[in-house]
């Protein structure tokens, strides 16, 4: 992994500091998103494909420990770095209990930021699996390749790109909006029901030829990938 690739989510209610850490990290060639309560940063680190999450620990909404708390709970293994004005031990073991990967207190440097950051998305890159797998299904992000149950699968773009979010966040109930902006352009305009398209194409391709009903339809909240073996 290049630095140029990283993705970083800052989950921050103090919007000039969020704002200008994004700033700060783009002109290093980090891409940075922002969330400003415990809720929303919940949700983006679950749907997004983020290298690291920077995280405070006092947010509105949902406090920081509790949203990592619920991430280690989805088994999303993501790298969390807490940012925080506390600076008590107690406060330190708390996140590291929780399963945070690194802490740093406000004030602090960008430059040290940025080197944990770095360290952060090079140790998670070398810990994040190569290969998907869910039952007998399996997906070669690299490769962009699916197989299930040893039988190759042709997958369109986007096809895969949905596929793959819904298998890295499995028994996990996406919404359309949800898929839409983890797979679409942000420019992308269009009616959310494209996303409803997608799933009958995915299933028409790894579900009905298997027997299986991986793809889940849970009504009026979205869908749920929950692999099984037929």
């Amino acid at each position: 992994m290049t630095i140029d690739s990283v993705r970083v989510l800052i989950v921050d209610d103090e919007v000039r500091l969020a704002q200008s850490l994004a700033r700060g990290l783009r002109s290093e060639g980090i891409a940075a998103d922002l969330a400003h309560d415990g809720l929303t940063g919940r949700d983006a680190a679950m749907r997004g494909h983020y290298d690291v999450v920077v995280l405070d620990i006092m947010l509105p909404g949902l406090h920081g420990y509790r949203v990592l708390e619920q991430l280690r709970e989805a088994d999303l293994g993501t790298p969390v770095l807490m940012l925080t004005a506390k600076d008590g031990e107690y406060d330190e073991a708390d996140a590291f209990d929780l399963g945070a990967d690194d802490y740093l207190t406000k004030p602090f440097s960008f430059v040290v930021l940025v080197a944990r950051l770095r360290a952060l998305a090079r140790r998670g890159a070398a810990t994040r699996p190569s290969i998907l797998r869910a039952g007998d299904l399996e997906i070669d992000p690299a490769r962009h390749r699916v197989s299930r149950a040893g039988t190759d699968i042709s997958l369109t773009p986007r096809e895969f790109a949905v596929l793959e979010h819904l298998v890295r966040n499995r028994d996990m109930v996406l919404s359309k909006t949800a898929i839409l902006h983890a797979v679409w352009d942000t420019a992308f305009d269009g009616d959310v029901n494209i996303v409803e398209i997608y799933i009958s194409y995915l299933r028409r391709k790894i579900d009905t030829p298997f027997g299986r009903s991986s793809i889940q339809t849970v009504r009026g909240a979205g869908y749920v990938f929950a692999p099984d073996e037929g």
